[in-house]
């Protein structure tokens, strides 16, 4: 038996089994994976890793196993796929995968399945059960990869927590103790309010922290940097799970031109500035936004830089992470129905029109090129739905409004 102590949850009890689980390389890794990627740029509290989450998930499981009355072995394995699921994520976590074409579930199956992970699962539990449950499969695959799950519990905890943004502070108490079992995991009607303020913890840590307008900069200048390594092959996209943060810091820093660049910006916080902001709530339309190509953008961007003398690699069209509040589908038990929370919460019903209130898409170029964007229009490079007539252009910032967004 060992203990971790956790800066979230206080002292997290393993044992031996799990301890050797926690000792190999593929988890050992996630120690030198940023939770939350270049949120430090802007957050400078917010260094925690994917490991630390990892093992805050696993003890939230451990609780919500308790709480349902599972048995010793059904606790364990559900303890062991929160700690193994986030086994696949790449380099600063959501920012790389941000450039894939897998999602990091997809490769954490992947590496469970071909690496030492395997052999030492199978000496205590089925690998095919493992498998199953991290893809979400089952009553025991929803309290892992569900709308309401021990990762979506912990992170929100977490995330609050080192950023000191209080939106993320949620019931998990509560959550856990109103969740039942039945055919499928679903909430009591008395966790409802519960299940309303993670909802709200998420809405408010999207703008605050997880798309805040710089974190979005950052993202986006790395994610080109990576694209281009991929490009180039001097990184295996399918692999993505072998490499850590330093890896790739270390291979844009030694790169000369348009990524070594980049990363010197990064390193120096020398950011690209936003020229453009569409609020998609303004328009018509706003999720025919989320159907916009990469060969649309890529065109966007290239005939952006012709018109003003740039180079098109400096000059990023960035489309906002569709605001999809899974726990709007959170299922609810009310007397002998099961019922979706969008149903008997009015409040999931607003946050539904209110979800786009946040999301624009932005046009980033460098510093000193931001003068010749004064008279600049994205609507002139790109379909986009009509403005509402209530939403008349808005006049824009001076150049020098948008050099104190640092």
């Amino acid at each position: 038996m060992k203990f971790i102590r956790d800066s979230v949850h206080g002292n997290l009890k393993l044992s031996e089994f799990e301890v050797r689980v926690v000792d190999t390389p593929q988890i050992q890794r996630l120690r030198r994976i940023k939770q939350l990627g270049f949120t430090s740029l802007i957050y400078p509290g917010a260094n925690h890793s994917r490991f630390e989450h990892s093992i805050g998930a696993m003890y939230l499981a451990s609780r919500l196993g308790e709480h349902l009355g599972l048995s010793e072995e059904k606790t364990g394995i559900l303890r062991l796929c929160a700690l193994l699921h986030d086994a696949g994520h790449g380099p600063f976590s959501h920012v790389s995968e941000g450039v894939l074409e897998r999602s990091h579930e997809s490769l954490t199956l992947e590496l469970v399945g071909e690496s030492e992970l395997s052999d030492i699962i199978s000496e205590e539990y089925d690998p095919a059960q493992v498998m199953s449950i991290l893809r979400g499969e089952g009553v025991l695959g929803q309290a892992i990869n569900g709308e309401l799950d021990v990762d979506r519990m912990d992170y929100l905890l977490r995330d609050s927590h080192y950023t000191g943004v209080a939106y993320g502070i949620i019931d998990v108490e509560r959550l856990i103790y109103n969740m039942k079992m039945e055919n499928d995991l679903v909430l009591d009607r008395k966790g409802v309010q519960a299940a309303e303020s993670a909802l709200l913890a998420r809405y408010f840590m999207y703008p605050s922290v997880y798309q805040h307008h710089t974190t979005r900069i950052v993202n986006s200048m790395f994610r080109r940097c990576l694209r281009k390594l991929i490009d180039q092959k001097e990184l295996d996209a399918s692999r993505i799970y072998i490499y850590d943060d330093m890896d790739l810091i270390v291979m844009c820093r030694n790169h000369e031109g348009f990524i070594g660049d980049m990363m010197r910006r990064l390193d120096n916080r020398d950011l690209l500035k936003m020229v453009e902001s569409v609020k998609l709530n303004e328009l018509e339309d706003p999720h025919r936004v989320f159907k916009i190509t990469e060969t649309e953008i890529k065109r966007a961007e290239e005939e952006i830089a012709e018109d003003m003398d740039l180079d098109p690699d400096y000059v990023i069209v960035n489309l906002p992470e569709y605001p999809a509040f899974d726990e709007m589908r959170t299922q609810v038990s009310v007397g002998d129905s099961i019922v979706n929370l969008s149903h008997i919460s009015s409040l999931v019903g607003a946050l539904k029109e209110a979800r786009f209130n946040h999301a624009d898409i932005c046009v980033y170029v460098p510093r000193e090129n931001v003068d010749s964007f004064r008279d600049f229009s994205l609507h002139d490079y790109m379909d986009l739905p009509e403005r509402r007539p209530s939403h008349p252009r808005q006049l824009r910032l001076t150049v020098p409004d948008y050099l104190k967004f640092r």
